[in-house]
């Protein structure tokens, strides 16, 4: 039950970033859904990769880095998906931006639930 929840949280926080984005789309709530999946897919694959290889960097720049390699998967996710579209690195950024602080909202209420 607990993994269909957070699943309807994921598409639910992907609609609503979309929304609050300028210049991200999503078509409807099932292309936030599975956009919300790829990210965490990808995020947890690729990303991880990419956080290993770029460690040294990311201690310099203070974590900056590991930002930019979220923003780089969400245009990853744009290319994989035609029912989420941004337009560029700019909106990519904005879109994670709003997207982390949805989460961190919904992860706060969903673990004051837990105790």
């Amino acid at each position: 039950m607990r993994i269909i929840i957070e699943l309807l949280l994921t598409g639910i926080a992907v609609s609503v970033a979309a929304f609050l984005s300028p210049g991200v789309h999503v078509d409807g709530f099932l292309s936030a859904l599975i956009a919300g999946i790829l990210l965490a897919l990808v995020n947890a694959t690729v990303g991880t990769i990419l956080r290993i290889f770029t460690f040294p960097v990311n201690i310099l720049t203070l974590g900056l880095m590991s930002f930019v390699i979220t923003v780089l998967m969400v245009l990853l996710v744009d290319s994989m998906m035609k029912g989420f579209n941004t337009e560029g690195f700019w909106a990519a950024l904005i879109f994670a931006l709003i997207l982390s602080v949805i989460k961190m909202v919904f992860g706060s209420l969903t673990s004051d639930r837990d105790r």
